[in-house]
């Protein structure tokens, strides 16, 4: 997958990238246009162009079949800072690899090999985006809301979620790669998938990386409490499963920075997640223990309240 990680890549480093330029790379690879949707947003912070890419599989919804769908969000602020900064940024990696993945199913599926679910690709591409103070380094900032993030990103028909984004200003990812979160799924953080842990091995080839949730990371943004980054800010809007898919660096490296994209550890953040989708068609990938979860819940009720701004907001 690296020739579309490439690809996408040149595309994506320009001050004129947009939705539509990556909705013309998807249908030269195989996507129809159809199947994919373009919204641009606006505010007095700029504009963002959200991508929808929907694939369908031979068992999915789309076709009136059973096999669950998988989401697949590329989460970021922005692609670029410009004018502040010249180039494609750290923080625009999980909009790389989310679309790099929809750019190999699409192909795949063109080809004859269409995966058993569908499967939908969400991000948003912005090369202008502005950026904010964070400690220990900057991070980007967006030109739209959280909510409207939210609404774009999340859609009803994703059964189970893997969130992809650039997770490198921080001191306790202290390796370069990627790296899972435990699943997180209606307020709980819960055990670490297995399967996807068996998924994470097969692609990099190497034991898996998972990073540490605190309670704080799961809950809304704007709440005022930290946040290790936006990765798991899709989990606050549904109720289907939400894996974190990071990718980290040795030593903490701003969102904002320019010249600190790895393309290969992309390559594998998005080939890891068309294997997910694959082995979640059928049948073989679970994120949750759903009889453990059904228990877990009636032990200790609902804490989909961490899924709202809190008492005090």
């Amino acid at each position: 997958m690296l020739k579309q990680v490439m690809d996408l890549y040149e595309l994506l480093d320009s001050p004129s990238a947009s939705g539509e330029v990556v909705k013309n790379y998807l249908c030269e690879q195989g996507a129809k246009a159809e199947q994919i949707e373009i919204h641009r947003l606006t505010s007095d912070k700029g504009a963002s162009d959200f991508v929808k890419v929907r694939i369908p599989g031979t068992q999915g919804k789309t076709v009136g079949g059973t096999a669950p769908t998988l989401g697949i969000i590329g989460r970021l602020g922005g692609i670029g800072a410009r004018p502040e900064l010249t180039g494609f940024v750290s923080d625009g990696d999980g909009a790389l690899a989310a679309m790099a993945a929809a750019a190999k199913i699409a192909r795949m599926a063109n080809l004859g090999d269409q995966l058993p679910g569908d499967v939908i690709i969400t991000t948003h591409i912005c090369p202008d985006a502005p950026t904010r103070e964070h400690h220990p380094v900057p991070f980007m900032d967006s030109p739209i809301t959280m909510e409207d993030t939210w609404e774009h990103e999340v859609d009803a028909d994703m059964d189970a979620i893997l969130s992809i984004d650039t997770t490198k200003g921080n001191r306790i990812m202290n390796y370069r790669g990627v790296a899972i979160s435990p699943t997180v799924c209606q307020g709980y953080i819960l055990k670490v998938s297995e399967t996807a842990v068996n998924v994470l091995e097969r692609v990099t080839g190497q034991a898996a990386h998972v990073f540490p949730l605190s309670q704080q990371d799961i809950t809304p943004y704007g709440n005022t409490l930290y946040h290790i980054n936006s990765i798991l800010q899709p989990s606050v809007v549904t109720d289907a499963p939400v894996i974190g898919v990071a990718l980290s660096t040795a030593v903490p490296v701003a969102g904002c920075a320019t010249g600190a994209s790895h393309e290969v550890d992309i390559e594998q953040a998005a080939r890891f997640s068309i294997e997910v989708a694959k082995d979640l068609g059928n049948g073989l990938c679970q994120f949750v223990d759903a009889e453990e979860f059904v228990e877990i819940k009636q032990r200790y009720g609902n804490l989909q309240h961490f899924q709202t701004q809190g008492q005090n907001a």
